[in-house]
Formats: structure tokens, C-alpha cells, sequence
């Protein structure tokens, strides 16, 4: 079994070699700015107490039939959540991604499955982000009487936290007056419209394309939800696997180093750095 030290030094190595960065982001990536992580319903529950009171899970919640059937309890949950990113300052590791990817000669990629919008705001452009399960960011009809997804900066949503239920008027369809929900993939969803993930993912197939020794850095991607993950390691590229629990991975296909996002993005930091100053 290779030893804590020289997986590190080999995730070194691939990072001073590689002419491109590609950056797979679970919900882990977020925690160090202060997001919540929803692993399991302890999680979710600690958050939002209101839907452990009614014994609601994340799947329930995080479900297109919720915004049919509770329609203020769902956008509660959403509309406390956009805020919440709104609001949050991505931490610093967002900024090592961007240094250490400046100085290869293709730059980065992001692929992400959080839906909190926190890469752009980080300052990756646009046009090198896959939101794999859409955005927090944009909305859709909830019937899905028009294909058109638009921007939700002029939603301000009023949310009584305790009870977890939105108290300003629900959001609602320019095109047919009916409610509004998220542009983003939920649990048992056929009506996500999924056109702007799939514009991204074919502008990063196009960069997959020009790239020679891209290393692909995984970022707080469980096991819960194995998109991120799978993804990773489908691409035929090593794989830097970063997280505090889930990091095993096979040595074909990477190494895992154990830690928090920002921890460990710190001390690989530590040691590029000379190299990028």
C-alpha cells in the first residue's frame, strides 16, 4: 500500500507536469466557506430543523413532486439556500485552483455537481464550468410549459427560517403565471431542463480535446451521489481524490489524500507555491 507521503508526492509531481486542470466538486468543496453539508438526514436535518420536525428527508425535499405538493415548504428550503450562497464568500482554495491552473499552458476546467454558483463567483469564467446538476442560479417553469430557463438575480426570497416555509409570493413562470422552481437536477426529476449543462458539457469536451496531460483534482465528491466521482475517474486521467472520509481510490487510477478541501488544497499550496511566485 503506497504511504500518505508518497501518494502526496506523486499528486505533486502530476500537478507540476500537467498542461491542464481539470476541478471535480462535490458538496465538500463548500463546507470550509461555511455552506452545510447534507450528508444523510443528520445533516440535513441539523440545517433545518423544521424538516426534521416533520421527519421530511433530503430526497423528499430535494424533489420536483415537493414544489407540487408543498410548494412553500420546498421553495423555503430553496429560497433559504440561494440566500445563503448569495451571501457566502468562497474560500481561499478557490483562488490556489486559479493560481496553480494560470500557470498551465490550457488553463482549468471546473465540472461540478453543487448547485451554489460559488465557481463563478470565485471568479472562473463561465465558459470553463459544467454545473452537472444545474444551478440555484436560473429557474424553470415547474411544468415545464417552455423550454426558456432565466435568471433568478431578481428573486428575493423572504424565508421564515424556523419554520423553513417562504413567506413573500411564489415564484412564478413569465410565460404561463404557474410556479416557478430551480434549474437545477433533483431526486426523480424528468422535468430539469437540462439544455445550458449540456452546452457545458460540449464546450469541455472540446477542451478535453486540446489538452495533453490534463490531472484531474477531486474535491469533496461522496458517495452519496456518485456523479462527481464516476466522472473523475472515466476520464483516463490520474486523479488527485481529495476528501476527509470516502478518499480511497485504486492506484490505476489516482491517489487519495485525506482532508478537508481547504486543508489539503494548503498544503499542496505550500510546496508549489515557490514554483508559481
Amino acid at each position: 500500500m503506497m504511504l500518505e507521503a508518497q501518494r502526496f508526492e506523486r499528486a505533486l509531481a502530476w500537478l507540476r507536469d500537467a498542461d491542464g486542470l481539470l476541478i471535480t466538486a462535490g458538496a465538500g468543496m463548500g463546507v470550509d466557506s461555511g455552506l452545510p453539508d447534507f450528508r444523510g438526514r443528520a445533516g440535513l436535518w441539523r440545517a433545518y430543523p423544521a424538516l426534521k420536525q416533520a421527519r421530511i428527508a433530503f430526497q423528499a425535499i430535494a424533489n420536483p413532486k415537493a414544489f407540487h405538493h408543498l410548494p412553500a415548504l420546498a421553495w423555503g428550503f430553496y429560497g433559504h439556500r440561494l440566500e445563503l450562497y448569495r451571501k457566502t464568500t468562497p474560500h481561499r482554495g478557490y483562488a490556489i485552483l486559479q493560481r496553480w491552473a494560470s500557470d498551465m499552458t490550457h488553463g482549468a476546467f471546473v465540472f461540478t455537481s453543487n448547485v451554489d454558483g460559488h465557481f463563478a463567483k470565485a471568479g472562473f469564467p463561465d465558459d470553463r464550468i459544467v454545473e452537472c446538476h444545474g444551478t440555484l442560479h436560473m429557474l424553470q417553469c415547474a411544468r415545464v410549459c417552455t423550454m426558456d430557463i432565466w435568471s433568478a438575480d431578481s428573486l428575493v426570497p423572504i424565508v421564515d427560517e424556523k419554520a423553513c416555509r417562504l413567506r413573500s409570493p411564489l415564484p412564478a413562470c413569465a410565460n404561463c403565471g404557474g410556479l416557478a422552481r430551480p434549474n437545477i437536477l433533483m431526486f426523480n426529476d424528468w422535468d430539469w431542463i437540462s439544455e445550458r449543462a449540456d452546452r457545458q458539457i460540449a464546450r469541455l469536451e472540446r477542451w478535453m480535446r486540446a489538452v495533453k496531460r490534463a490531472v484531474v483534482i477531486e474535491i469533496g465528491a461522496g458517495r452519496a451521489v456518485t456523479t462527481v466521482r464516476n466522472f473523475s475517474v472515466h476520464q483516463g486521467l490520474p486523479v488527485i481524490r481529495i476528501n476527509p472520509q470516502d478518499f480511497a481510490i485504486a492506484p490505476h487510477e489516482g491517489v487519495g489524500i485525506q482532508g478537508r478541501a481547504l486543508e489539503v488544497l494548503d498544503r499542496l499550496d505550500a510546496v508549489l507555491t515557490p514554483r508559481y511566485s
